[in-house]
């Protein structure tokens, strides 16, 4: 594979029933490229997560996945409020999620730092009132 493949995907903010979709579309492409299991089960975690913050916190958003000899970048980014505080959204356990998606079982404050967890390198780029744009990479 010497050329990036590049796939991209529209999340739908507030739709819990299709959070994930995108996830797992991803990993099922990473497996027909014959990609490291690890590094799809790395990808579709972190993917996974963001995805799902997109829902939470922000209506929605943009991922966009390339996919290259070296490694996988997942760019992900939202209109939503922004991250007032990235240090403490990095802490496991710190959420601001809403009470109504907490009782769906989301919102325990694990999507950040498990995102950085399953990725070699994660950068957050956020501006109040505009929103977050997440890039990490899992090298292959």
């Amino acid at each position: 594979m010497s050329d990036q493949l590049i796939f991209t995907y529209e999340i739908d903010g507030e739709d819990f029933t299709r959070a994930g979709e995108a996830s797992s579309s991803v990993k099922n492409k990473l497996k027909m490229l014959g990609v490291d299991s690890d590094a799809i089960r790395k990808v579709a975690i972190a993917m996974y997560e963001g995805e799902i913050n997109m829902v939470i916190h922000a209506k929605g958003g943009t991922i966009t996945v390339a996919v290259s000899d070296d490694d996988i970048t997942m760019v992900l980014a939202d209109k939503g409020p922004g991250i007032p505080d990235i240090d403490k959204a990095m802490q496991e356990g710190y959420s601001t999620a809403r009470e109504e998606v907490r009782s769906l079982g989301f919102g325990a404050g694990m999507g950040l730092p498990n995102m950085k967890r399953f990725t070699d390198e994660m950068k957050i780029d956020t501006v109040i009132g505009q929103g977050t744009t997440i890039t990490m990479k899992v090298h292959l």
